[in-house]
């Protein structure tokens, strides 16, 4: 009996290893179901929808969900869709901060935006702490992408617009090769690194050039008069006058400018890229103005005219620099994807600081060294308040 029990017992057991073995196998087998291929990539972003520069935002956005749906339509990447996780950081980098914080939770693979230099400068510790790459449309000042206390490229941070070396130097070029200006007046926005880092390099590179700076003068975000300043600036009868800022100040300074009675043409960076700039300023104020911007929406690339059909079937609006930005911004990380062959973080990570001769819709770049695009600039000149493709400027 005890010889059989345990004949009995012994089968009993090797019965339940079998089973073990068997539901083991069939886990394994549930876990390589093609889950993961009908599973989406969650990519956030995390842009100014409201406050401030809400049009360069909202703006941008329409750019980045119109690339995501084009993907989506062909197929995907990695055989997954992506899904756009679109949040509004309101124009400001604490919220931007709190966005992105909720983001990584979402388990995002990156994020683009924010727009702004400061907003980005908001978002990057949670990115750097959660090790996700965030690629800026548009943050053009020169330490969003390096940190200026030890010189070294921020792992994680990366962007597909020129910076602000490369505006400020492109614009005191046009005005001395160009315009033939011997002197000029700089009118700049000094709350924000923006405004000051444009200022900074159009001043080096313009007496560089032997120019003479005959007035320099600033004014504050939220700023809407000013006449006195101007008033200033007419005095020292420039031949140029450089205004680097947002749209939201530099329209009706423009306006304010010409009401005056200064007739010297008018120059700044992409800050000027908004269609409110007419409505404020008006098209003949805005004659004789230049600004600097990553693309124009006359190209006749052939990419680039499929993008501003595709953009105006959807949106029924032209798109403008920051729609372009946040588009090349989806395109750029699909191709790191693709060349990772993963959608971890980590490793579309490097896969971007790989990235050469990518061609998107802003132009072809390569992602060097220091996480910037090494790509051409255009200079964009309003008549009659079109806007119009002056000049391109290779870097």
């Amino acid at each position: 009996m005890i010889i059989k029990r345990n004949k009995m017992l012994a089968l009993l057991l090797a019965m339940m290893l079998m089973m073990s073995i068997v539901a083991g196998c069939g886990g394994q087998a549930e876990e390589e179901q093609p889950a993961a291929d009908t599973a989406t990539i969650p990519v956030g972003i995390n842009v100014e929808l409201s406050g401030a520069v809400a049009s360069y935002g909202s703006n941008a956005r329409d750019g980045a969900v119109l690339a995501i749906e084009e993907i989506n339509a062909a197929g995907g990447v990695l055989g997954q869709q992506l899904e756009a996780l679109e949040r509004d950081c309101k124009s400001t980098a604490d919220e931007a901060l709190s966005v992105s914080a909720a983001l990584a939770g979402e388990n995002i693979v990156a994020q683009i935006g924010p727009l702004t230099s400061g907003n980005v400068a908001g978002s990057t510790p949670i990115m750097m702490e959660n090790k996700i790459p965030l690629i800026a449309p548009a943050a053009t000042a020169a330490n969003v992408t390096v940190d200026e206390k030890t010189g070294e490229t921020r792992e994680y941070i990366f962007r597909v617009c020129f910076i602000d070396p490369f505006q400020g130097t492109l614009m005191a070029q046009f005005a001395a090769d160009n315009l033939q200006a011997k002197t000029a007046a700089i009118y700049a926005d000094t709350s924000s690194d923006y405004g000051k880092g444009l200022a900074e390099y159009f001043k080096e590179t313009f007496t560089e050039k032997g120019g003479t700076i005959v007035a320099e003068e600033g004014f504050v975000s939220g700023d809407r008069d000013f006449n006195a300043t101007l008033t200033k600036i007419r005095g020292t009868n420039p031949d140029f006058i450089y205004v680097p800022g947002y749209y939201q100040e530099v329209a009706p300074l423009i306006k304010q400018a010409r009401e005056l009675g200064i007739t010297a043409p008018m120059g700044g960076g992409d800050g000027w890229d908004s269609p409110d700039m007419v409505s404020v300023a008006g098209g003949d104020a805005l004659n004789s103005t230049y600004f600097t911007n990553h693309y124009s929406s006359q190209d006749t690339d052939p990419k680039v005219v499929a993008f501003v059909e595709a953009f105006k079937s959807k949106y029924n609006k032209e798109p403008d620099a920051f729609a372009a930005l946040g588009y090349d911004c989806v395109q750029l990380l699909v191709q790191a994807i693709k060349d990772a062959n993963s959608a971890e973080p980590v490793k579309i990570t490097e896969a971007l600081a790989s990235i050469t001769d990518f061609e998107g819709v802003t132009g072809k770049m390569t992602i060097d060294e220091q996480h910037n695009p090494v790509k051409a600039g255009v200079i964009i000149e309003f008549k009659d308040g079109v806007q119009t493709v002056n000049t391109r400027i290779q870097p």
